[in-house]
């Protein structure tokens, strides 16, 4: 036991040292994960060119911190670690990619929509299979097989700690440990090919290429995560899976898995879009040298506005072999019970009293989910309440999203004036996007995520 701790010690200082002379060359982390392992083949996994267009944009746009240099380095050994480590798996246990996934469950929606409140709620389903997140981390125990006590779920829970030391309002915005649901993209991030670091980091030309390219091979392996999840599982279940950038893959989720059930969770924009803004904010700050509010404000804004019209298209043209459930965010926090209830009634699954039981307790103990209460706004990231309650009008009128608060239309008005004024010495405003005498709901939001 000490000597494999002092082993691991040694292995983050030498790590440590060693970014101070990479330069985020592919080929050195690819070095690095195969010393690490004992390892050499990938076999066949689609992974170099995802990994030299994010490295290529982490260097040249990105920002980086020392401490982004070193979590991304990290980042990029950990996941070619687990490449090497899951074909090496592959080779002795031929008969996990033979798995079937079986009519999963996919939850999508705008982040902070109450995504991860519903999917914490189906977790309570012991007859779930939902990736955790430490097994998303280490898929497999580290170590030769049988060397020891399986040491995966402390040590993920001890390096949670130490981010929250770097970003302390990270758990209250949402709250995790190492045994909580995990997004499906921190398993695409393995390949590269993953919206996750659009998130952490602000790295335009890599969601370019990643627009461009598409999603179908990250979604491939994304299935072949989750076949060596199931081969490890102590009993069968259906796995019920969470990530707002879903929508962003629809197409591709859909050819990998056809009878995938989907499920959409609706809410007010103008309460989303400011609390989306300050995770985006909470979770690029320790791995950048600066942070430029109003970027990440229009960034968040475009990007959930091509979100929404990408969830009106799906509910259009009902491409899935089930019809998309549609969930509304005042329903599920008003009445979590029922709202799974609908879900499992929509999908003809059976719900266990024993589960409504546990369903409850979670609701109980955790009326909030377990989030703080810091209220953000959009004139923070330069965003004006009467502009974006336009934009996404549509959306709004298609799904009937009930605002979820009134608003001061004169403060409405001050705050337009002066966001155009400051944009206006800042650069580019969109006078497409003008309006006037529209009632728009109060910006300030707390969210269950």
């Amino acid at each position: 036991m000490l000597q494999r701790a002092v082993s691991r010690v040694t292995n983050t200082m030498i790590d440590a040292l060693a970014i101070l002379r990479d330069p985020l060359s592919a080929d050195e982390l690819i070095a690095r994960a195969r010393r690490r392992t004992g390892l050499v083949d990938f076999g066949c996994t689609p992974f170099q060119e995802p990994l030299r267009n994010l490295l290529r944009a982490c260097r040249e746009e990105a920002e980086l911190s020392l401490f982004g240099r070193f979590a991304t380095h990290w980042d990029a050994v950990r996941f070619l670690s687990n490449l090497l480590r899951l074909y090496d798996e592959e080779t002795r246990t031929p008969e996990t990619l033979e798995l079937r996934i079986e009519r999963p469950i996919f939850i999508a929606g705008l982040p902070r929509s109450g995504t991860t409140f519903l999917h914490s709620l189906l977790a309570e389903d012991h007859t779930n299979l939902v990736p955790r997140v430490w097994q998303l981390i280490y898929p497999y125990p580290l170590g030769r097989p049988g060397a020891g006590p399986d040491l995966r779920s402390q040590q993920v829970a001890q390096q949670l700690r130490m981010f929250g030391m770097l970003a302390p309002e990270f758990r209250r915005m949402h709250p995790i440990d190492s045994s909580s649901p995990q997004e499906c993209s921190e398993i695409t991030a393995h390949i590269f090919a993953s919206l996750r670091f659009d998130t952490t980091y602000h790295i335009p030309g890599y969601r370019r290429w990643l627009d461009e390219t598409g999603h179908l091979d990250a979604y491939r392996f994304h299935k072949r995560f989750l076949q060596h999840l199931q081969h490890q599982a102590p009993v069968a279940g259906h796995w019920v899976l969470k990530c707002p950038d879903h929508i962003f893959a629809l197409g591709a989720l859909r050819a990998v898995y056809p009878d995938a059930g989907v499920v959409f969770v609706h809410r007010d924009p103008l309460a989303v879009l400011p609390s989306v803004a300050r995770l985006t904010e909470v979770l690029r700050r320790p791995f950048t040298r600066q942070v430029d509010k109003f970027q990440i404000g229009r960034q968040d804004s475009d990007r959930w506005l091509t979100a929404t019209e990408l969830m009106i298209e799906a509910a259009d043209e009902e491409r899935f072999e089930e019809p998309i459930l549609h969930i509304h965010y005042l329903n599920l926090v008003s009445d979590p019970l029922e709202t799974v209830a609908t879900l499992y009634r929509h999908f003809r699954r059976p719900l266990d009293p024993r589960t409504a039981a546990r369903i409850s307790r979670l609701v109980e103990a955790k009326p909030n989910g377990g989030y703080g209460t810091r209220r953000s706004h959009l004139e923070e990231y330069g965003l004006d309440p009467v502009v974006e309650h336009e934009r996404y009008a549509r959306y709004v009128e298609r799904f009937a999203i009930r605002p979820e608060r009134g608003a001061d239309l004169t403060r409405s008005a001050k705050s337009s004036a002066a966001l155009v004024s400051g944009r206006s010495a800042a650069g580019k405003a969109d006078p497409a996007n003008s309006t006037s005498g529209a009632i728009a709901p109060d910006c300030s939001t707390r969210c269950v995520t």
